[in-house]
């Protein structure tokens, strides 16, 4: 049975009355950040007409956030242990309100990368700190799994609040709009969180270890990078070169940290095959999920000729599969085992993608909703049960820095996802043969398509938007395919390293 190592709480600790009101503050950071993610699908189409990045620029712009993020979510929650969760929660919400403004103010595709980047330095220090400081505010087991799962039902929420709130500002003002709605939660969060979010760090934290923290950042940046380009265009001397910088990076801080005697990351995690099982499980799950998540809004909006809010209203069965999923999750743990929700929940998610292989461009919403909502309902109760069985293998001390490695999975899943399966999307979109006269503008993205068309005349444009469409959704639907694969290979993995595992029922006692 999964056992924290620390000590039992007083009993006014573990019953503290604060607790929930404290924990509406920690969601409003993830709905932050949920937000943030949906809409800037949601806005890609604009984007490129505005910005007119190429189908490079537009995947940077899609998947830098990730990149940063994944680099520096291990140091950052390790910072957070030190230096308090509350204060790098507060600190980094307000840095994430400040550079949404950049982002909607980018104007050329250069700036926007640049933004995105910022922002994803400033969201490092946002989810570590909310999954911590839920472990340390809620020591009784099943209040915790609990706590998990609204937190896990907010994100969800957010993502499908995100599309419906930036619809509503797409079609009425500019896209830049869409990051500004992060202002008025950020400054919710900043002012609650000061009042009612109790302060909690590790008691013996060691040195901050800055060359930990490079090499942590170099390591995941460079192989992410090399897989995105190798993807992309194929191997070259600057793709390998960033392979091998970024390897080398990674054995170097797994070693540096295995010879410290207190870590910025306690290798020793990994010996317990359930936290491992967890951690490799939201990571190919993420990665099998990306190509669908980046694409889907395009897909709404330039090949079916959804709105913006339409388009919206139609992603909003995942989000409540997953918020139903995620409230549940948690006493379908302990009822069936760990290893069967987890395991069923990501089963689920590959059957519905391997269902969209047969999406068309005029593909009826029915098999899409369907396969939405299933979707929403796997991803709910795996993710809210792993990150349970995360926060339960580690000591409260220790919170920071294991919540961190569950992000960072999630993150370098998505970047990951993005970069494989998203070049993929554009490198089959690219190979579209239009009429005689097509410009070579038409073939970098959709968007790009879209736009040219108006310049075209109506036989000419017609032709082209139907061979680019046809191009992309079957982008989409290998995809899918490949999405359902790793779906139903996780969901394998995650029987086989779960099993035995158990979520705690009581608090422990001394």
């Amino acid at each position: 049975m999964t056992r924290t190592l620390s000590p039992a709480p007083p009993a006014e600790e573990v019953r503290s009355p604060g607790r929930w009101l404290a924990l509406s503050v920690l969601v409003l950071a993830v709905l932050l950040v949920a937000v943030d993610a949906t809409v800037l699908g949601l806005a890609t189409p604009y984007i490129s007409e505005d910005l007119a990045p190429s189908g490079t620029q537009l995947l940077w712009i899609g998947d830098v956030y990730s990149f940063v993020i994944a680099g520096l979510l291990v140091s950052m929650g390790s910072l957070g242990d030190r230096i308090g969760r509350k204060r790098i929660l507060l600190v980094g919400a307000t840095a994430f309100g400040a550079v949404s403004v950049l982002n909607a103010y980018a104007s050329t595709p250069e700036t926007m990368i640049l933004a995105r980047a910022l922002l994803g330095v400033a969201g490092a220090t946002l989810m570590p700190a909310t999954l911590a400081l839920i472990r340390n505010i809620f020591h009784d087991p099943r209040e915790r799994s609990l706590a998990v799962g609204i937190w896990g039902a907010t994100a969800s929420a957010g993502m499908a609040v995100g599309p419906i709130v930036g619809g509503v500002l797409l079609e009425h003002f500019w896209w830049g709009s869409v990051f500004l709605i992060n202002l008025p939660v950020m400054a919710v969060l900043v002012v609650v969180g000061i009042r009612f979010l109790p302060e909690s760090r590790d008691p013996s934290p060691g040195p901050w270890d800055t060359p930990s923290v490079a090499l942590s950042l170099v390591g995941m940046v460079g192989v992410v990078y090399a897989v995105k380009e190798a993807a992309a265009d194929g191997f070259a001397w600057g793709t390998l070169g960033a392979a091998l910088a970024g390897t080398a990076a990674l054995y170097g801080f797994v070693r540096r940290q295995l010879t410290m005697p207190v870590p910025l990351l306690d290798m020793r995690l990994f010996r317990s095959r359930g936290f491992s099982g967890a951690v490799l499980a939201d990571l190919l799950t993420i990665l099998g999920l990306s190509g669908l998540v980046f694409f889907l809004s395009q897909y709404l909006q330039l090949v079916q000729g959804r709105g913006p809010f339409e388009a919206g209203l139609a992603e909003l069965p995942a989000a409540i599969g997953a918020v139903a999923a995620g409230l549940i999750a948690g006493r379908a743990a302990r009822r069936f085992s760990v290893r069967a929700v987890v395991s069923g929940g990501l089963a689920g998610i590959g059957l519905a993608l391997a269902a969209l292989t047969v999406l068309g461009q005029h593909t009826g919403y029915p098999l899409l909703g369907a396969a939405l909502l299933v979707v929403g309902l796997g991803a709910g109760f795996a993710f809210t049960v792993t990150a349970d069985v995360i926060l339960s293998s580690v000591p409260e001390e220790k919170a920071g820095a294991a919540s961190a490695v569950s992000e960072t999975a999630y993150e370098l899943g998505a970047a990951l996802g993005i970069a494989l399966l998203g070049s993929i999307v554009t490198g089959v979109y690219r190979g579209f043969t239009g009429p005689a006269g097509t410009p070579d503008a038409a073939h970098e993205s959709l968007g790009g398509a879209v736009e040219a068309a108006a310049h075209l005349d109506p036989a000419t444009a017609a032709g082209m938007l139907d061979a680019a469409r046809q191009s992309f959704v079957d982008g989409l639907t290998l995809a899918a395919g490949i999405g359902a694969a790793v779906l139903l290979a996780a969901s394998a993995a995650a029987w086989y390293l779960l099993r035995g595992q158990r979520l705690e029922d009581t608090a422990p006692h001394a």
